[in-house]
């Protein structure tokens, strides 16, 4: 494992067509048991990590919550700061440790916006937040394990960079379709399949009519 950067596992539920949401941002696809799975997941790392874009349509507390257990510290990427002052992640950062990652692009008023609560922000990037930098940063504050539950861009990103060490998905029983609803990786894709990062299948576990595929990256 690179030492640099902390244990990245990348983790979703898709529909057997391998999308997240539907294109009205429909995304219950998780089962009751598969969700305490996760959360048990949650309780074994050091952080949780996601993009602006999940905070903006899920308004998620990205907490432990049906099982017992810590909270993981949340890491947030939001380059321009524009999160909402009234989101769950900030209304709830005086309870649970939270990370707001910017880039140099983040205005005047929205830092200021930021600073008054108590959230750690960290800038890492020019023009976007480069997760390369940012992970390093994360890495030096002691924080060994990462679990990513981004959306389509923020999923993509870290496979095309191959900053994952490991890919938990949950295949629900649904078929979802349509050119506009959110598939698992979004982004411009790769031209080739032999572009493709080497995964090995780990385990599979199946969970009624689910199944929860670990896989690990060579």
């Amino acid at each position: 494992m690179d030492k640099s950067k902390p244990h990245i596992i990348l983790s979703g539920a898709i529909s057997i067509d391998g999308k997240i949401a539907t294109k009205t941002n429909d995304s219950k696809l998780s089962s009751h048991k598969d969700i305490q799975r996760l959360h048990k997941l949650r309780t074994s790392v050091d952080a949780i990590l996601v993009g602006k874009n999940t905070v903006l349509r899920d308004n998620p507390l990205l907490t432990v919550r049906h099982v017992k257990g810590k909270n993981p510290i949340r890491i947030i990427l939001d380059s321009k700061g524009t999160i909402s002052r009234t989101s769950k992640i900030l209304q709830s950062s005086n309870e649970i440790p939270t990370i707001i990652a910017v880039s140099k692009k983040i205005t005047r008023k929205n830092l200021v916006k930021l600073e008054k609560f108590p959230v750690e922000i960290i800038n890492a990037g020019n023009d976007s937040v480069n997760l390369k930098s940012l992970l390093k940063k994360l890495s030096k504050k002691k924080i060994k394990t990462i679990l990513v539950e981004g959306g389509g861009t923020v999923n993509w990103e870290f496979v095309k960079q191959g900053l994952f060490d490991e890919m938990i998905l949950t295949l629900s029983p649904f078929l979802i379709g349509g050119e506009d609803s959110i598939s698992y990786l979004r982004g411009t894709g790769f031209r080739k399949i032999s572009n493709s990062p080497s995964l090995r299948l780990k385990s599979v576990k199946r969970l009624k009519n689910y199944l929860v595929l670990h896989y690990v990256k060579l």
